[in-house]
């Protein structure tokens, strides 16, 4: 890690009340020369030194030398000529109830070493604007033209048997993603995880300990593996007219997750950062570390973590452990973490400061704010107030950033469109919330349809959800039939388990898996589909990665003679590609305008009208669950004339399986229909149109 040695004395040179957070080296601040600034937040704390490696020298200690000066806010800073970008550091914090190495809350990336392990790695400087960008000319998607994808990066792709794929692994499905037709891609939480250690596997993402630095695992460190994903990526590159990056481009895990923003965008897809404010920690989990470290091979607590960063007393006024002491958080907790300590000023700009990292450095075009209710309920009123100088923070700094709140009115009380409403008027100034009513009337239908063709369904229920009360747009909810949470190991089952639990590749799951996908990707809102999905499969997930029996399997598509592996699977993902292309190429989809003209429980038939308000671009949306193919089945139409049939999700059925295009025993509509039958619905015009059993068909006027 370098030699023992002096070096130079820290200073205050470069020093100001306006210095950035953590280690900053000054060309970052548009500074003249070499060296790093750094800056703490320790107000209790009786000394904070500067430890690590600054030009090849290794300089550790309590001494005057490496002593930060501290200001009148408990704010400590120094500066260190040597620094540079790659060297290694942690704070010495000496405080009133213990002293030790603190890992920098503000670290851009933590050091992978094999001698000091997580949480015992150093953090490491990292130069920001070294990255050399490409993505100039991306434009984050309006909101109402968004698809979102929800994936996992530690279980999406890996690359070897029982290893977490990395930010790298999903640079190389990036052409899969476009071709797929969506636009946003959400990974759930990157950050650095508590939970990850003690389990041997990232983790789901939800237990985050350092909100500025990536998932170790996350990062490709294989010296021989770097070549091949460059070769990918400048292959991508260069099919977009862009020069080619070099191995040092690539090699910090922190650029790494650059990469995959910076591939993605190139490529017209944006990114959602899934970020967790509610809570953070359980700081008590138990690491395994080398017998060097420990002899017992195991390391108790994460001593180096943000809690009690400034190592006040863990003792309350009456002699009892009280985290209402540990700076960051109260003693209230959330699934084995703390709440942030909202009522304090500092901890909130702490937090703010993350979400204009993601905005500035690295160029995030949304926010999926987990569980807002819950941070609402731990906090009441600082709570509302942190939200509020969040979004409206974000906003300024870039107000194409789509903010969504993970938010359910009984976790907190107030009703979902105060969520969404302006900060001005009184609202949490979010752009929009998830929304699960149409997630759990898609799901009861498909459900209800496995039952046979004799059970009863209610698909008025999707009727009633398509639209939530009380929204002005409809993008200001995200729908969902499958997420993280919903099919997770020992949750819910996937759609096609959901349609046929006894043959999850049978005709009955693979078409009413077609008709909960359709009516997602035609419905108001904004649509978010969860990895595999698209592609029918059917097993729960698991984020560790060692599971193979729950793993999405690529190896279903992969060519098997003139078909893939798993038709069906094939023939799935041909039908979510073009249902989000019809989306995409479809304006009325994607508008406000929405009219449920007809549904029928006994048919099992729900009919709907889109078009964009004051242009019109009329469509028409019609779906089954019914087991049987409605013939001459009467429809009003919102114009007399020619409708053409432009979707039919049976044209999917068994086509690769016998290797041609379409499904050579498609029901349709022979190209289109003529509605030129009486008034009905409700509407002007009338139809006599063929309807697929358990099918989705769009006509749009011709």
């Amino acid at each position: 890690m370098g030699e023992e040695g002096g070096g130079g004395m820290i200073s205050q040179a470069h020093c100001t009340a306006g210095t950035p957070m953590g280690a900053t080296l000054l060309s970052d601040q548009g500074l003249v020369g070499g060296g790093a600034t750094f800056r703490a937040w320790a107000p209790r704390a009786r000394a904070v030194y500067v430890n690590g490696v600054f030009g090849g020298v290794r300089r550790e200690g309590q001494t005057a030398d490496l002593l930060m000066k501290k200001d009148a806010n408990g704010y400590w800073s120094g500066f260190v000529a040597e620094a540079a970008d790659g060297d290694a550091y942690n704070f010495y914090v000496v405080g009133e109830g213990s002293q030790g190495m603190k890992r920098d809350p503000y670290a851009r990336e933590l050091a992978n070493d094999a001698e000091q392990p997580f949480p015992l790695c150093p953090s490491v400087i990292r130069l920001a604007s070294a990255y050399p960008w490409h993505d100039l000319g991306f434009r984050t998607p309006d909101f109402a033209d968004m698809v979102i994808y929800q994936l996992h990066i530690g279980t999406y792709a890996p690359s070897a048997p029982g290893r977490a794929s990395t930010f790298l692994d999903v640079v190389e499905k990036v052409e899969y993603l476009a071709a797929l037709g969506i636009n946003v891609v959400q990974p759930l939480p990157v950050y650095e995880m508590e939970d990850s250690p003690s389990q041997g596997y990232p983790g789901l993402g939800y237990q985050g300990s350092d909100l500025f630095s990536p998932e170790l695992d996350y990062a490709v460190y294989d010296a021989e593996a770097l070549p091949r994903y460059l070769a990918t990526i400048n292959r991508l590159l260069a099919a977009k007219g862009f020069a080619p990056m070099t191995l040092k481009d690539i090699t910090p895990g922190y650029a790494q997750m650059k990469v995959m923003v910076d591939l993605l965008h190139v490529y017209g897809i944006a990114v959602m950062f899934d970020v967790v404010h509610n809570h953070a920690g359980g700081w008590g989990q138990t690491y395994t570390v080398p017998k060097t470290v420990d002899p017992s091979g195991l390391l108790h607590g994460d001593d180096c973590s943000l809690y009690f960063w400034d190592r006040a007393s863990t003792a309350g006024s009456d002699g009892n452990y009280d985290n209402n002491q540990s700076l960051y958080f109260t003693d209230q907790g959330f699934v084995g973490g703390l709440a942030f300590a909202m009522w304090n000023a500092d901890v909130r700009g702490f937090l703010h400061n993350s979400s204009l990292y993601h905005v500035k450095e690295l160029h995030a075009d949304g926010f999926r704010y987990d569980e807002i209710s819950m941070l609402l309920a731990l906090n009441r009123a600082s709570g509302w107030q942190f939200c509020t100088e969040g979004t409206t923070a974000v906003r300024q700094a870039n107000p194409r950033v789509l903010q969504n709140a993970e938010y359910w009115p009984g976790e907190y009380g107030a009703p979902a469109p105060l969520i969404v409403t302006s900060t001005d008027a009184g609202g949490l100034g979010c752009d929009a919330v998830q929304h699960d009513g149409l997630r759990e009337a898609i799901r009861t239908a498909v459900g209800q349809a496995a039952g046979g063709a004799g059970a009863y369904l209610e698909i008025s229920g999707i009727a009633l959800a398509l639209w939530p009360a009380g929204f002005a747009h409809a993008w200001q909810t995200i729908p969902c039939v499958e997420n993280h949470d919903i099919v997770k190991l020992g949750e819910q089952t996937r759609i096609p388990v959901l349609a046929d639990g006894a043959d999850h590749r049978s005709w009955y799951a693979r078409s009413r898996s077609r008709v909960a996908t359709g009516l997602l990707l035609t419905a108001p809102g904004i649509p978010q589909m969860f990895m595999g999905q698209e592609f029918l499969e059917d097993k729960q997930w698991c984020p560790d990665p060692r599971t193979p029996d729950h793993l999405i399997w690529w190896g279903g598509l992969a060519s098997a003679g003139s078909h893939a592996v798993d038709p069906s699977m094939a023939d799935h993902l041909r039908f979510t590609q073009d249902a989000v292309h019809l989306r995409n190429s479809q304006p009325a989809l994607r508008g406000e305008g929405l009219n449920v003209f007809y549904t029928s429980d006994s048919d099992r038939v729900i009919a709907s009208h889109r078009w964009v308000q004051g242009l019109g671009r009329d469509v028409v949306v019609v779906a089954t669950l019914n087991e049987s193919t409605w013939w001459n089945y009467q429809l009003g139409f919102p114009s007399a004339g020619r409708w053409v049939e432009i979707f039919n999700s049976d044209s999917y059925d068994s086509c690769n399986a016998n290797g041609v295009l379409v499904n050579p025993q498609v029901v349709g509509n022979d190209g289109g229909v003529r509605a030129d039958g009486p008034p009905m619905h409700g509407l002007p015009a009338s139809a006599s149109v063929v309807i697929p059993a358990n099918g989705v068909v769009v006509f749009a006027r011709g």
